[in-house]
């Protein structure tokens, strides 16, 4: 027997390394997975405790469970006015942005003139462009506009800011989908806009939910903005309110943990939904790249 036939060979496909990588690839999955959890469970436990359980054991469970820290929260007018508010704005937003976005990224993705790949240059080059250069100008514009403590002072810059990451995934989704098929829908009497609006958008429909999501996260997220146009109390959002009742209820420990985890459930809730079109219009638009 030869001293290659004694020695065990691995392929190409990588099979003699998979054995070990695997168990390795979970453990860290697993970590990385507890680094994330382990703080939000230990936020709500620590939502069913006193003040003074807090401070005497942190880590343990609560003993007598305080379930009014979060009943008090949830029945509460001003939690579900705040929550009312990021909801509009978000949707608003969103719809804003893609809509915008979509004919946008149909143009530079299926047109050709002059100027366009300067102009696309131009809308993305406001990835680079932060809001804190802005605050002062957008302000004074609002101002002059008579825009603040209205909604639409949060919703057109939001969705203005929005525009450059949802045009280039857009675009890039657009331009793979094949000339022959616009040719076929053009023979068919099928116009610019009815191909656009009858056989793009649905082929699309991947990367619109995945935008979307992105979108709706980054608004509810958003808290800079708002604090800078609302000043009275009936418009505020939700981060605006988590910073406003910390404040308030700074001695309150408990209560403010449960504050803040309610505040984060609209968005898990609505994560956890489009969890599947989100990584759907991702792994689409992987496979095409």
């Amino acid at each position: 027997m030869t001293l290659t036939q004694k020695r065990p060979r691995h392929g190409r496909d990588g099979r003699g390394g998979r054995g070990v990588r695997g168990p390795s690839l979970h453990a860290l999955l697993t970590l990385v997975g507890a680094v994330m959890a382990v703080p939000l469970l230990y936020a709500v436990v620590s939502g069913f405790k006193s003040t003074d359980q807090l401070s005497g054991n942190p880590v343990g469970l609560p003993s007598p469970w305080v379930a009014s820290n979060y009943a008090d929260i949830l029945g509460s007018g001003t939690f579900w006015r705040l929550v009312g508010n990021s909801t509009l704005i978000a949707v608003a937003s969103t719809v804003l942005v893609v809509a915008v976005s979509a004919l946008a990224a149909f143009s530079f993705a299926r047109f050709a003139f002059r100027g366009r790949e300067l102009l696309f240059t131009v809308f993305t080059m406001g990835l680079m462009f932060p809001f804190a250069v802005a605050a002062l100008p957008l302000f004074l514009l609002l101002r002059s506009m008579g825009l603040l403590d209205n909604p639409l002072g949060v919703i057109l810059p939001q969705a203005a800011f929005g525009l450059p990451m949802t045009i280039i995934i857009l675009r890039g989704f657009f331009r793979e989908i094949p000339g022959e098929l616009e040719e076929a829908a053009t023979l068919d009497g099928c116009g610019p806009f009815g191909f656009f609006w009858r056989i793009l958008l649905p082929m699309a429909r991947p990367a619109l939910g995945t935008v979307s999501v992105l979108a709706v996260v980054t608004s509810w997220n958003n808290f800079f903005l708002p604090l800078l146009v609302f000043t009275d109390s009936t418009w505020w959002t939700i981060p605006i309110g988590v910073q406003q009742f910390q404040g308030q209820y700074s001695a309150d420990t408990a209560r403010v943990f449960a504050y803040l985890v309610l505040a984060m459930v609209p968005a898990l809730a609505f994560y956890s939904v489009a969890e599947r079109q989100l990584v759907g219009g991702l792994a689409a638009g992987a496979t095409k790249g």
